[in-house]
């Protein structure tokens, strides 16, 4: 990349690039992903197109990262309590039941548009899947350094799908958003068993 263009590309500062993923979140959950328009973006948050094509090249890659901007801070680097359900605890109490009621809504908006979407499917590997399968093999590998759990336990490589499914799944049989308690709850019933991980 040229100096120029870093020089063009470093001109919105944390603090706008905040204010832009929020405007994105808040269209996304008025109009959906296919009826948001980088028109729509620029018009909220008083911007240029052309700054928003500079800055992210698409509307993929500017929702993908204002999704990302919008989870609980911190990474499972700032999680380290000495026990993988401590740590997976921690890391479920990063978003309230506000927050978890939101962000559910807002991913079962986004899923169909994910399967059609080549470009928003790619942009949501790179900035939102793989981060969060690096996360959950980071506690993981925590908890087998630890001696909590044999590192050829199947179940491993399916956290990511047990966590990801519950908090997709309760929706859709129970008729009730995620929670803090039903979360902890799998994670003690489900997830820690299949581990052979410790449940207190």
């Amino acid at each position: 990349m040229t100096e120029i263009a870093t020089a063009r590309r470093s001109r919105i500062t944390p603090e706008r690039e905040a204010e832009l993923y929020e405007a994105v979140l808040e269209l996304l959950r008025e109009v959906g992903y296919d009826a948001l328009t980088m028109d729509a973006v620029a018009a909220r948050t008083r911007s240029s197109k052309a700054t928003l094509y500079r800055q992210w090249g698409g509307k993929a890659e500017l929702v993908a990262k204002a999704v990302r901007h919008g989870k609980p801070g911190g990474s499972a680097d700032d999680v380290d309590t000495g026990s993988l359900r401590s740590d997976l605890h921690a890391l479920t109490l990063r978003s309230d039941d506000c927050e978890m009621e939101q962000n559910s809504a807002l991913m079962r908006g986004l899923a169909m548009a994910v399967h059609s979407n080549p470009d928003l499917l790619k942009a949501f590997k790179e900035h939102l899947v793989e981060p969060e399968m690096a996360e959950f093999h980071r506690v993981l590998q925590r908890a087998v350094d630890r001696g909590e759990v044999r590192a050829d336990n199947p179940a491993m490589r399916f956290v990511p799908h047990m966590m990801i499914g519950a908090f997709a799944a309760r929706t859709i049989l129970d008729e009730q958003p995620p929670t803090q308690a039903f979360l902890l709850s799998y994670i003690d019933a489900v997830v820690l068993p299949a581990l052979g991980a410790p449940t207190t």
